[in-house]
């Protein structure tokens, strides 16, 4: 079925330009208007005929969209969507939930083509994220729940991954480590330039730096598997290592295995942290973890107000960098060598 951008191409203008002229939401030059009917009639692309249909100029619809995390929708990934709805009800919007096929730009497509949505917010940012070109080509409306390389006048809300390195480390060297060790989110998110773990891998190794105290990193375990063998690795080559930071739930699963199949205990033979984990999965943990939890439900706010107030006239772009809450558990402890 053709789209929007198909009918955009043949007639050489851009999408925001076609889907004026066909849904009368501004004025478009008679030539201009006469030559994208052309080419839609050619291309035999029919509008939508409920979005055509609305007297009002907006939907007061967003859609949230983000990649299916593989393992599923967890609880911290559904705090930021719950907070994203509970701002947009607030201030008289809906929310539409949408998690992305293997093709996001035909999702992206598929969203705007219909017309039904005044805007999108992005989360699962990467650095490089064509997503961001494909909605600002198109004249769409949006906001992001992370942020890309350089999001220049993107409106993004963030964690402050600084911050909340500075905060772990600080919380660790505090109970006397003098080597932290950290394991990263999988090797394929890695790659893919997903922000939050190449920002996390980077400000935790500065934050140590800072702090003084040793460091290793190089690990990116995505299953408890492979937590248990990265586990097995660290203390080979890393012996002195007393405290651990891990950014995947499943990772720290094996980890726990590796630690009791050593006959350690924790927190008495290793401190182990998780990052941007709630503290509720936190507690599903036995021992109750150490968390950096993530401020998911502000951030999915701070999204939707964001977007809404894009929608409702130009401004500056709204920036916001707000850290993670270090949640005590059960698992911090001073090291093996000063208990």
């Amino acid at each position: 079925m053709p789209s929007l951008r198909d009918v955009a191409e043949r007639a050489q203008v851009a999408v925001s330009t076609v889907s004026a002229a066909l849904n009368g939401t501004r004025p478009v030059a008679a030539a201009t208007k006469l030559r994208i009917e052309q080419a839609a009639a050619e291309l035999g692309y029919r509008p939508n005929l409920l979005a055509r249909g609305l007297q009002s100029k907006r939907t007061r619809i967003l859609a949230l969209l983000f990649p299916a995390p593989r393992s599923g929708f967890g609880l911290t990934e559904m705090q930021f969507a719950t907070g994203a709805a509970e701002a947009a009800g607030e201030l008289g919007y809906h929310l539409l939930l949408s998690p992305e096929s293997a093709d996001p730009i035909e999702e992206l497509r598929h969203i705007t083509g219909l017309g039904l949505v005044d805007g999108v917010l992005l989360m699962e940012v990467r650095l490089d994220d064509e997503r961001t070109e494909f909605l600002s080509a198109a004249g769409v409306p949006f906001s992001m729940i992370g942020r890309t390389r350089e999001p220049g006048s993107i409106d993004y809300a963030d964690i402050d991954f600084a911050a909340t390195a500075r905060d772990a480390v600080a919380h660790v060297a505090g109970l006397g480590h003098r080597t932290l060790a950290f394991f990263n989110l999988s090797t394929d998110l890695y790659a893919d330039g997903y922000g939050p773990a190449t920002r996390a891998g980077e400000e935790f190794a500065a934050a140590a730096r800072a702090a003084g105290i040793g460091y290793v990193d190089g690990y990116r375990p995505g299953s408890a598997e492979e937590g248990r063998e990265a586990f097995e690795r660290l203390l080979e080559a890393h012996p002195d290592v007393t405290a651990l930071a891990v950014m995947d739930d499943h990772a720290a699963v094996g980890v726990i295995a590796a630690v009791a199949a050593r006959g350690w205990r924790i927190p008495e033979d290793l401190t182990l942290m998780l990052v941007l984990s709630s503290a509720r999965v936190a507690e599903m943990f036995n021992p109750r973890l150490t968390t950096l939890e993530p401020p998911s439900t502000e951030l999915g706010r701070l999204g939707a107000q964001m977007l809404i107030d894009r929608l409702q006239g130009d401004g500056p772009p709204q920036r916001h960098l707000v850290p993670c809450r270090l949640v005590l558990g059960e698992s911090s402890a001073p090291p093996r060598s000063l208990s």
